[in-house]
């Protein structure tokens, strides 16, 4: 039996197997929501939630878009300013899309998880932040010991802001890093200097964090071999209880931002790779565990406990322990997954306000799952988390002959199957070691909507 947390990086494979797809946040992923699925329907499914079954402990999700700079890598939805009258007037309308989905709301209004996600959460002040706080706690009740995160920009938070933060039940917190090379911070237009950072991680363990992640990607403008070496070297020094490793896409025909990156700068395929590699190798012989999917954690974090127990679920904000909870959602852009629904918002200010002045939810589109899609997320969730489904299980959850259901699939595994990806047994299907970089691809044999198109320009490279 191979051991959950063995990783090969072979060069080879990943140039083979390293193809367009989807990064499985969701299955269907959000470029098959339809605006078909409207607020009514969200309403509706909203109202569901109390029948049949106990409903389920919920995590809210909340959008913060303010940044006060632009940095070009960014494939977010942001709005750049400087103004706060801006981010007090969404407080207001996020309050008011907080009233209207918690009258809607069948069953406990119980929050085990929650996060501040954007843009930058932290371009909020400190009053600002107490005011948000203030709202959710109006209308949800947050448990004592559940998981309560944010993004943190460390360029503008100060001891007393991560204080603030721990005293408004923050208890996790990933801090934005994506490199310490200088020459890199300059191409990119984000300047951060090791000093803040450290001095907000540091106030995070002070003021009792029990997890503090850092976020680095690797194929930035005049990244090279030497200069991320350095900086691996630096965040190993910082001691970060997880360590999430981004592959940066470059997108300037979808992402504005990024036409301001020069193309001639960026690291060459092979010189990605071996960034790549070398990073994975750094980390784990610093005794992090490979999660999957660009995420690294020490060994008694909760992710690689939760992975270890097989607990681990994989959602909007990544991995997390909490697979039971309904996802609200508030803010623009943000997606919502309730029962066997997707809704994602409005996407501009604009629309998101007109929504919520009539009184409406400013659903932009969602999805309403079938047994099928229903049946395909779970396998790709067992993927993206285990790196293994047992027939045997599936068989049991969905009540379908798994070889039969699924005999295309396996079928299409055996090229994969070949060069050592994986492994098909008569029991079940594991990842093996060389194949747990290329998980994404695993996953898509599974995904009935590339199936039916197998076009994979609209997604980023699985590596």
């Amino acid at each position: 039996m191979t051991n959950q947390h063995e990783l090969v990086f072979d060069p080879e494979l990943i140039r083979r197997f390293d193809i367009n797809g989807p990064r499985y946040t969701s299955y269907p992923t959000a470029d098959r929501f339809t605006e078909a699925f409207d607020a009514n329907t969200l309403t509706a499914w909203l109202g569901k939630r109390a029948t049949g079954e106990a409903s389920k402990p919920l995590s809210l999700y909340f959008h913060i878009p303010f940044c006060n700079t632009i940095c070009y890598y960014c494939a977010c939805n942001k709005i750049i300013t400087k103004d706060h009258s801006l981010s007090a007037n969404y407080l207001d309308y996020m309050d008011r899309e907080m009233q209207i989905q918690a009258a809607a709301i069948g069953g406990s209004r119980l929050v085990t998880q929650l996060h501040l996600g954007g843009g930058t959460p932290t371009f909020l002040s400190h009053e600002e932040l107490r005011r948000l706080m203030g709202s959710v706690r109006t209308y949800f009740e947050l448990v004592p010991d559940g998981e309560y995160s944010i993004e943190v920009d460390p360029r503008k938070v100060d001891f007393d802001t991560v204080k603030l933060l721990a005293e408004q039940g923050f208890n996790r917190m990933s801090v934005g890093v994506q490199d310490f090379a200088e020459e890199v911070q300059i191409a990119t237009n984000r300047v951060q200097s090791l000093d803040e950072t450290r001095l907000v991680m540091e106030a995070a363990r002070t003021t009792g964090f029990s997890s503090v992640s850092i976020d680095l990607i690797y194929g930035l403008p005049r990244q090279n071999i030497t200069s991320f070496d350095r900086t691996l070297g630096l965040v190993l020094e910082l001691s970060p209880d997880r360590v999430s490793l981004y592959n940066y896409a470059h997108l300037p025909s979808l992402f504005m931002p990024q036409r301001r990156i020069v193309e001639s700068e960026l690291p060459t395929p092979d010189v990605k790779l071996q960034i790549l590699q070398r990073a994975i190798r750094c980390l784990t012989d610093a005794g992090y565990v490979y999660i999957g999917m660009d995420h690294f954690a020490k060994p008694d974090d909760e992710l690689a406990v939760a992975q270890r127990q097989g607990r681990l679920h994989r959602n909007f904000q990544g991995y997390s322990t909490h697979a039971e909870c309904d996802m609200l959602a508030f803010g623009v852009s943000s997606i919502a997954s309730v029962g066997p629904v997707y809704a994602q918002n409005h996407k501009t200010l604009e629309t998101y306000y007109d929504a919520l002045d009539r009184n409406e939810l400013p659903v932009l589109r969602g999805i309403e799952l079938t047994a099928d899609d229903m049946l395909r997320r779970a396998i790709i969730q067992a993927l993206m988390c285990h790196f293994s489904i047992s027939f045997e299980s599936v068989q049991a959850a969905h009540q379908i002959d798994f070889k039969e259901y699924f005999a295309e699939e396996l079928a299409d595994f055996k090229e994969m199957e070949a060069a050592g990806l994986v492994e098909v047994g008569d029991e079940q299907i594991t990842v093996l070691p060389a194949g747990r970089l290329l998980v994404r691809a695993v996953a898509m044999v599974f995904d009935r909507y590339l199936r039916a198109n197998r076009e994979g320009k609209r997604y980023s490279r699985v590596i």
